[in-house]
């Protein structure tokens, strides 16, 4: 059997360097953990939520649950293909467009931004440093700094760099994109990550590199002196086939391609998952681990799950705020199976080096969360309403990051709710016309059938209607009718005030309760003086109560400006006496 020892197990953290050295937070942990960067202030970048979506793994996310997103119009979040919002405040964001060109916006502390300066912007700025290539891996850390790689094997890092972490032999900070090339001469990296302040990239050959900041030895290397280059991380992990990799604040884990799991790093938590709390300078296995085919891992700020290939989960390290999901708040020192009791197997797990916060997704779709959780320690998986596990860190993660670069696909995934949208008046779907004032409006008699008991009646056997193609409206206007049908596709309305008269006229005759609501709604919104009364005649004629009093309100308290429009002077008489007897009971006519 193959054994890791670690050279110095319980050595301690050395200081960190001279050169612009961070204030220290603690761990929530009994041992002395490493120094990590002071949080940001925070920002004022918190304005409302706009409406857009991404999609993973064919399910479609909100991004208005992030609060940077409102900053970008609809057209801009059209064109969004990767996105992901990082930094001690969640003030950061930066975007990749199906056009392969690079946006960030947000705070700008230690230059992550990538735009040459430190000046924050609420408008997205183009980085032109992508050249085409597609982003297949993004990863950020504590300062903070960044790390991508293109799908050509390039990695670019730019951010904080005290420590090296960009792996560009200095320590100054990092303005610009930079393309990394020492050490990595004929070296296609496909994954990066970073943790506090040290970094990774995993290679086309299964190769983990590491470098940056190294007081616990996380960079692997034997040592705890800092690394400013990408240095190959061998002894235990000589001649084997890294799969994927990941950092926790100081800690490191890479996973083999035959399921094994390494670490190396910060343990004070416990979060190797080796059975002490000793630190290693090398990768040593994790055997408690043995026996089982480990298909993803991920480290919270100094915890880790693990997710088998049979759909177990697996946790260890520190529990001070109940994210191993044990029912209490104790370290563990190896991995623990929790949501044993779950019939649906696990097929996701999520967690972020900068939070204290995990989740899980079964394969039935259920989304769980436990942790740090809005300032709650849920200490037991939580069944939540999400998707997704996106979502979770969105709504109550401290910091609200995401755990992950996001990807968009617009095409590949589309709700019920949009194809309809997308089919109404379809001529090459449609089964169905209608004629109205000599236009033609393409539907599908399933759907009105479906949404309506009208459509309902009308296409039975013994109605002429359901064997014709064409079907003659001649009773209302064309936007009138083309809107009634968009609406039993869309469940939306858009008409002005004075055509949604006709709309509701039609949705009385046709029984459309909630119709009827949303065109009331429409006439309520677009009153104004000139056309107040028109709007009054129509809702009496058409038993609007609600309406008819909104716009009687309205009348009498703008009455001098109403009696003086063309509208006023040429309802009939009978309206008129009833108006006037209506308002002087009222007082709209007392000095």
């Amino acid at each position: 059997m193959e054994r890791c020892f670690s050279r110095n197990g319980s050595s301690s953290c050395s200081s960190p360097p001279p050169a612009s050295p961070p204030a220290v937070q603690l761990l929530p942990s009994p041992f002395q953990p490493p120094p990590v960067p002071p949080h940001s202030p925070p920002s004022s970048l918190t304005p409302r939520p706009q409406q857009g979506r991404l999609s993973f793994a064919a399910v479609m996310v909100d991004v208005s649950k992030w609060p940077l997103f409102s900053l970008l119009s609809t057209e801009e979040l059209a064109t969004i293909r990767q996105a992901c919002v990082f930094g001690t405040s969640a003030n950061e964001a930066i975007y990749i467009t199906h056009a392969n060109e690079v946006f960030v916006f947000g705070l700008n502390c230690s230059s992550c931004l990538g735009t040459g300066d430190n000046m924050s912007t609420i408008v997205a700025k183009k980085l032109d440093f992508l050249g085409g290539k597609k982003v297949v891996s993004f990863s950020y850390g504590s300062g903070p700094h960044i790390l991508l790689a293109t799908d050509d094997g390039q990695m670019f890092a730019w951010g904080h760099n005290g420590y090296s972490q960009l792996g560009n032999g200095n320590t100054n900070q990092g303005l610009a994109p930079t393309l990394i090339t020492a050490t990595l001469h004929n070296k296609k990296v496909t994954e990066v990550a970073c943790g506090s302040h040290h970094s990774m990239a995993l290679t086309h050959d299964g190769e983990v590199f590491a470098w940056g900041y190294n007081n616990c030895g996380q960079i692997g290397s034997g040592s705890t002196a800092n690394q400013p280059y990408p240095r190959k991380v061998t002894g235990c992990l000589q001649g084997k086939t890294a799969v994927a990799i990941t950092c926790g604040q100081t800690s490191s884990m890479a996973l083999i391609d035959n399921g094994e799991v390494y670490g190396w790093g910060y343990n004070g938590n416990g979060q190797l998952g080796i059975g002490n709390n000793g630190n290693q300078l090398t990768p040593c296995r994790l055997a408690a681990l043995q026996g089982l085919c480990i298909q993803q891992i991920v480290s919270g700020y100094g915890h880790c799950l693990a997710l088998t290939d049979k759909g177990l989960l697996y946790a260890w390290g520190a529990n001070t705020y109940g994210q191993l999901g044990t029912g209490n708040k104790s370290n563990n020192l190896t991995p623990l199976q929790i949501m044993a009791d779950k019939e649906s197997r696990i097929v996701e797990v999520a967690a972020c080096h900068s939070t204290h916060t995990s989740a899980a997704k079964t394969q039935s779709g259920q989304v769980y969360m436990w942790g740090q959780c809005r300032g709650q320690s849920i200490v037991l998986p939580h069944l939540t309403h999400f998707n997704n596990t996106d979502d979770v860190f969105a709504c109550f993660a401290t910091p609200s990051v995401m755990w992950r670069l996001m990807s968009m696909e617009h095409d590949d995934f589309m709700t019920v709710a949009e194809a309809l949208r997308k089919e109404f008046d379809s001529p090459e779907t449609a089964d169905l016309k209608f004629s109205v004032d000599g236009k033609y409006i393409h539907v599908h008699k399933a759907v009105l059938k479906i949404r309506c008991e009208h459509f309902r009646s009308m296409f039975r056997s013994q109605w002429s209607e359901d064997q014709q193609e064409v079907i003659e409206i001649g009773q209302f206007s064309y936007p009138v009718y083309k809107s009634f049908l968009q609406f039993l596709y869309t469940d939306t309305v858009e008409l002005p005030p004075e055509d949604a008269i006709g709309l509701l006229d039609l949705a009385t005759s046709y029984c459309e309760n909630r119709l009827k609501r949303l065109c009331q709604q429409i006439i309520m919104r677009g009153i104004t003086v000139e056309n107040a009364f028109t709007l009054l005649s129509a809702a009496i004629r058409y038993d609007a109560e609600d309406l008819e009093e909104f716009c009687f309100r309205f009348c009498v308290n703008h009455l001098t400006q109403v009696t003086q429009t063309e509208a006023f002077w040429q309802t009939d008489g009978a309206m008129l006496k009833e108006f006037i007897s209506r308002a002087s009971r009222c007082g709209a006519f007392k000095n």
